[in-house]
């Protein structure tokens, strides 16, 4: 019993400790269970205050798949995209590090190192959230369109989806939520140093309400 609570002691200082892992191996996400549809759907709310409380490596495996995970042999996520291009990207904030989920392999690789969820979102208290989503369209993906407008309106519809799969797992989650659409998307690109076909269309905080 000692040695269990010594391992899962170790395993959440490794999650929110200062030094950020180079690839953190999420656990298998939980695909059974959880408030009934209709019941998260009358939860759904948004929420801006967030307590210092993190989320667990399984309830952030959850969320992540939740938002667009693979859920078909076929490879096809939670989540529809335009012609199934698979081209949202998501970022991931924590204390200790940017990161970005890889659907596939169910995992997150650092991108970049140290606290940066103020460029996720400008206003307090909302970048105090315990983990911050960044939805990001890789137009090079977005094989099939051959203009601006056309992969800005799809990426846009993409993203909307993605996150509202996430406001329904935090109502069923009893977690709170923000989409965030306040955020500077220059500032963004630049200091996560992303080239010019990645297009930033929506941030979301996720956490627990104070």
């Amino acid at each position: 019993m000692k040695k269990q609570i010594l391992t899962t002691a170790l395993l959440v200082f490794m999650f929110v400790g200062c030094t950020a892992q180079t690839t953190i191996k999420l656990p298998e996400p939980q695909k059974t269970g959880g408030m009934p549809l209709m019941e998260a759907l009358n939860n759904r709310k948004t929420q801006r205050n967030f307590s210092e409380r993190e989320l667990s490596q399984q309830q952030l495996s959850n969320l992540l798949w939740a938002a667009t995970g693979v859920n078909r042999e076929d490879g096809r996520m939670t989540a529809p995209t335009a012609s199934n291009h698979q081209q949202m990207v998501i970022f991931v904030a924590l204390k200790n590090g940017v990161y970005q989920y890889f659907p596939q392999t169910h995992e997150l690789k650092l991108h970049l190192a140290g606290d940066h969820r103020l460029v996720f979102a400008r206003q307090q208290p909302t970048f105090n959230a315990p983990v911050l989503l960044a939805f990001v369209s890789d137009w090079d993906k977005m094989t099939r369109y051959d203009n601006d407008e056309t992969k800005k309106k799809y990426s846009k519809t993409d993203a909307g989806n993605i996150s509202q799969n996430v406001y329904l797992y935090c109502a069923s989650e009893g977690m709170a939520t923000v989409a965030i659409g306040n955020f500077d998307a220059e500032l963004f690109s630049k200091t996560l140093k992303l080239g010019s076909n990645y297009y930033p269309v929506i941030n979301q905080a996720v956490g627990f309400p104070q």
